[in-house]
């Protein structure tokens, strides 16, 4: 039997039998590995694990541990899902099932409207496939045979013709009597799906189009076992205290209305938290020599045609006509800060040139995937885009992710962790230029010391970037800052400056976004601090108590002096309790409560209550406000006395 050899990441080398699984060789390496397989990637390419392998060939075995395994195991759990669904309702008739950030959901077409109660059976039905640990395997099918197979499913045959006329191949999974069209891969067996729950049920359109068929939407989460179900079941109860959506409303910061969906409307104290986050990025700007620009929102589509946008991003864009002609919302502002660039002719004297904007941006999102402010469809991001001579790549690079830590681990004390993410399959300009960005990208991390993963094939489709996710209070991770290095939008818009030498010389472009997109972060801010906002973010950082009527006008003095020195405050003199007023404040999680009366008014002091409900009596009014001042001057996250 002739052999093969198999590369394993660590470098070792392994031969087996011609025609061995990723599978078998799994088990062959440990059984632990053996069970815990899900998938495999052969020669960079993820696979089924029972896919033979005839040839020499670099494999590693994934797991849940690894994203692509978490995405692949929750992808077969909607296929699980799918399969309940049909045998319980014969007539449904499934289109699609996608992985998203909190799990994964499969979209149904089907004239009854699911309940909680169905859930409940669903799930039921999926715990007895489980049972039955049907065996998963692929089938590779023509035009013909797959329309054949799903002749009473038209959602089905739109999928297929699209297929075919990509020339993209065709191929279905089966489990037990279930078949569903699909590209894979996917894991061996149902048994493997330990632990679920189905969490919600919304309604979905076909293609996200709201001209076409309504569809019935399940979510659902999955995992390997009951332990870390459980785990997610804690982590969601406190998720749901701080849930940013249910928090905003209740402070009225922030809503949402069904007349503009994924549009956030900030009311009047949100809008002071909105622009304390711009604020504090523009003093930023200031000192790093960033020019900031304002720009339109509506384009014609000969911009996005040269930018590349309309081949590869027009499914998200916001498209209209006006006199015969097709325009968009700008979903991104690099074409506008290109055109900007090229307005006059540019020496190198004037590189590196740091353009930003608060533009608003349109992206057109699914309606099913719309969550607050973390995925919306209007934001604004706190978006920059550096022009560069080559010779410039390292040093600017470097200054990004300075600035980049600086918010995060200086000014917010997040953990983070980074990922280099590489070309895709569809992209823009030559491989010899993505070599070099990536390589230029790489030696900035490594020269910063800074520790980073690479994510093959995940890059945008004009350059290599770098991601930034940050840990939450509740150990979330969220995906945030982002360094995109670009050789393909100034070729294709021809932006150039004139060299030392005199002659034209293409510019390099720095795509990069910290904050990311203002709601989004903004979003998870709040989650993070569950209300409580740092006291330089905070809409109303005092408010002021009195104990009864008569130390108003005391009250009233303190308020003065607060006056002078900008600070939000309220003054609280209603006929309540203490007890109340306190109770209220902290409800509306105001950072520092003072509560004045008849010894503050003879001593000309306060008590100070802080957000972590500690009490500080005897204060001097000129003193708080000066470590208030400070406080916020430093951008601390807690305050102290």
């Amino acid at each position: 039997m002739p052999k093969i050899k198999i590369t394993l990441p660590d470098g070792g080398i392994r031969e087996y039998k011609k025609g061995i699984t990723a599978g078998e060789i799994a088990f062959d390496i440990g059984k632990r590995l053996g069970e815990d397989a899900l998938i495999a990637r052969i020669n960079s390419k993820l696979k089924d694990l029972f896919v033979p392998i005839n040839e020499d060939a670099d494999l590693q075995i994934i797991t849940y541990e690894s994203k692509e395994g978490v995405e692949v195991f929750r992808h077969s759990t909607a296929h699980l899902l799918a399969h309940a669904v049909v045998e319980l309702f014969p007539d449904t008739k499934p289109t699609i099932g996608p992985t998203v950030e909190e799990g994964f959901y499969y979209d149904f077409g089907i004239e009854h409207h699911f309940t909680p109660e169905d859930l409940v059976k669903i799930e039921q039905r999926m715990h007895e496939i489980v049972k039955k640990d049907c065996k998963v395997e692929r089938i590779e099918l023509s035009e013909s045979e797959a329309k054949k197979l799903f002749k009473n499913n038209p959602f089905k045959i739109e999928l297929i013709e699209e297929f075919h006329k990509e020339k993209q191949p065709i191929s279905a999974y089966r489990q037990g009597d279930f078949i569903d069209l699909c590209r894979g891969p996917h894991i061996p067996n149902t048994g493997k799906i330990k632990a679920f729950k189905l969490t919600k049920i919304a309604a979905a359109y076909w293609r996200g189009d709201i001209k076409k068929q309504q569809l019935q939407r399940i979510y659902g989460i999955s995992f390997p076992d009951k332990s870390h179900l459980e785990q997610y079941t804690k982590l969601l109860e406190e998720a749901e205290k701080r849930d940013h959506r249910k928090l905003g409303k209740e402070l009225e910061w922030f809503n949402f209305f069904e007349e503009s969906p994924g549009s956030p409307f900030f009311y009047p104290k949100g809008t002071i938290i909105y622009n304390q986050l711009i604020n504090f990025v523009r003093e930023e700007y200031s000192k790093r020599g960033y020019q900031e620009v304002v720009t339109p929102l509506l384009y014609e589509k000969t911009l996005w045609e040269t930018s590349g946008h309309w081949e590869h991003f027009k499914e998200h864009m916001f498209l209209l006509e006006s006199e015969g002609k097709e325009y968009a919302l700008k979903p991104m502002n690099c074409p506008s800060h290109v055109l900007i660039y090229k307005s006059k002719s540019r020496s190198y004297k004037e590189l590196p040139l740091r353009i930003a904007d608060f533009a608003a941006l349109h992206r057109n999102e699914l309606s099913g995937v719309l969550t607050g402010l973390t995925r919306v469809r209007k934001m604004s991001q706190d978006d920059a885009h550096i022009f560069i001579a080559p010779n410039q790549i390292e040093e600017e690079i470097f200054r990004v992710l300075d600035f980049t830590h600086h918010i995060y681990n200086e000014v917010f004390d997040f953990e983070y962790k980074v990922e280099l993410s590489t070309r895709p399959e569809k992209f823009m300009g030559k491989i010899e230029e993505w070599n070099k960005a990536e390589e230029s990208l790489k030696k900035a991390l490594e020269k910063k010391k800074i520790k980073y993963e690479i994510k093959q094939g995940e890059g945008a489709f004009y350059g290599p970037k770098i991601d930034f996710h940050i840990k939450d209070a509740i150990g979330r991770n969220w995906q945030l800052a982002t360094i995109q290095l670009d050789f393909q939008l100034p070729e294709r818009f021809d932006a150039t400056y004139i060299g030392a030498d005199n002659s034209k010389h293409s510019v390099v472009m720095i795509h990069r976004a910290l904050l990311g997109s203002i709601e989004r972060f903004l979003g998870i801010l709040v989650e993070h601090y569950a209300g409580k906002l740092p006291l330089w973010l905070a809409p109303v950082q005092v408010r002021i108590l009195t104990v009864a009527d008569r130390f108003e006008k005391y009250a009233n003095k303190i308020k003065e002096e607060f006056e002078k020195n900008n600070l939000r405050f309220e003054v609280d003199a209603r006929t309540e309790s203490v007890g109340y007023k306190v109770r209220e404040a902290q409800h509306q999680k105001i950072p520092l409560i003072l509560t004045v009366g008849e010894k503050e008014e003879q001593n000309k002091t306060v008590a100070v209550r802080t957000l972590d409900n500690k009490v500080y009596f005897d204060i001097k009014a000129e003193d708080l406000i000066g470590n208030i001042l400070e406080n916020i001057k430093e951008k601390k996250i807690k305050f102290g006395i």
